[in-house]
């Protein structure tokens, strides 16, 4: 399709076509990630809630914007590693209440770019902390992805070289789905080599509810996946780091029609209670997601380096040495900063009626590497 004319959306079934195209299009950034996050964790992490949340999440955005951004709500690849880190850190449930945290965190800052204006995002969070904190999502989870790769090494390297050559050389809309298409050819491959199983689809219902997990309170995964919010915040607000799926197809098919996609996220709704839709989702081989992680997790590292090269950190400067030396090495080297309260505390809030036991939770990984790199950028001199 020619990008630079807009598809005709006059009439009712030419908008209801083009939304329910639009679902397919933007399939790889709703469903790919619970399926890496499903395997790289061993959980169930429900891709027919991940279409079902996206579903109400655009619906209640074009209701609180009245309409008028042409949107669909997806999700992040930079919560993959992050999360799959989380929860064999912390549990399922556990990491939940992090997630549900960083939603709040997100109102939170909200309320501050309106009051200050966007240049408060680039303030706390300049490239010189962005870009290394990038690099350690992609990198913290690197042996997960051989592992799961190590399954089935031919398997793996046929997914992986397809995702490689639609990356470098695939055109318009392939160039956008490359790990998606990647997972198409190496399910087929597995299919031809006799190594998926899909016995439990004849079984599997035609429909039902999708999966709801109620999260479980823990301090410790909280600030897990706090620090995790601020790549993903200057990505939205800037496009600062990476180039959104959603973003490109919205570009490419030069939909800008938020009726539109308002189809789009009543389509993703209607097909998160297809049950037969999850079933054939977990045939996929182990080492055809390991495969796809081997490039995905070594591109977000690679975006990382590219917003320091693209926003010009000046190496010359020993303070932004300092900073990403600090964060790199405090990200790889597993620092853990325990946070306990101290009892005279405890006892306060328990007098105020307030029943806490104890209060024990950590910064660690990603989550600690991010708040010293904002912290080092706040404190250290700008001199050379």
């Amino acid at each position: 399709m020619d990008n630079t004319t807009q598809p005709n959306t006059s009439s009712l079934f030419k908008r209801v076509a083009l939304g329910v195209q639009f679902l397919f299009v933007a399939f790889g950034a709703t469903v790919l990630v619970p399926i890496l996050i499903s395997k790289g964790a061993n959980v169930d992490f429900s891709t027919t809630t991940a279409l079902f949340t996206a579903g109400v999440g655009t619906l209640l955005f074009h209701l609180i914007t009245k309409g008028k951004v042409p949107i669909f709500l997806g999700s992040s690849f930079a919560f993959i590693a992050p999360i799959i880190g989380a929860i064999k850190a912390y549990g399922y449930e556990e990491t939940l209440s992090g997630l549900m945290a960083v939603g709040i965190f997100y109102i939170i800052f909200s309320f501050l770019v309106k009051a200050f204006g966007v240049q408060i995002i680039s303030k706390i969070f300049p490239a010189v902390v962005v870009g290394p904190v990038i690099m350690l999502i992609g990198l913290s989870l690197a042996p997960v992805a051989v592992d799961m790769a190590s399954k089935d090494w031919l398997l793996a390297l046929i997914t992986f070289i397809t995702a490689v050559v639609i990356v470098i050389f695939g055109k318009g809309f392939f160039k956008l789905i490359p790990i998606f298409l990647a997972l198409v050819v190496g399910y087929i491959v597995a299919l031809m080599m006799g190594k998926v199983d899909y016995s439990g689809i004849a079984d599997a219902p035609i429909f039902a509810m999708p999966h709801f997990v109620f999260p479980k309170l823990n301090w410790g995964a909280i600030f897990y996946m706090l620090p995790v919010a601020v790549a993903p915040l200057v990505e939205h607000v800037g496009d600062i780091y990476a180039y959104s799926e959603v973003t490109g197809a919205i570009e490419l098919t030069n939909v800008k029609d938020p009726r539109v996609l308002r189809i789009t996220g009543i389509t993703a709704l209607i097909f998160s209670f297809l049950g037969v839709v999850a079933t054939a989702i977990t045939t996929i081989p182990t080492a055809v997601i390991g495969g796809v992680m081997l490039l995905l997790f070594g591109m977000i590292a690679s975006v990382g380096i590219k917003t320091i090269i693209s926003h010009k950190v000046d190496f010359d400067n020993v303070r932004n040495q300092v900073i990403v030396s600090v964060i790199l090495v405090v990200g790889i080297g597993g620092a853990v900063l325990p946070i306990h309260a101290p009892e005279s505390l405890l006892e306060w809030i328990n007098a105020q009626g307030i029943s806490i036991e104890s209060f024990n939770a950590e910064f660690s990984g990603v989550g600690l590497a991010s708040i010293v790199g904002v912290f080092l950028n706040l404190v250290l001199p700008s001199k050379k």
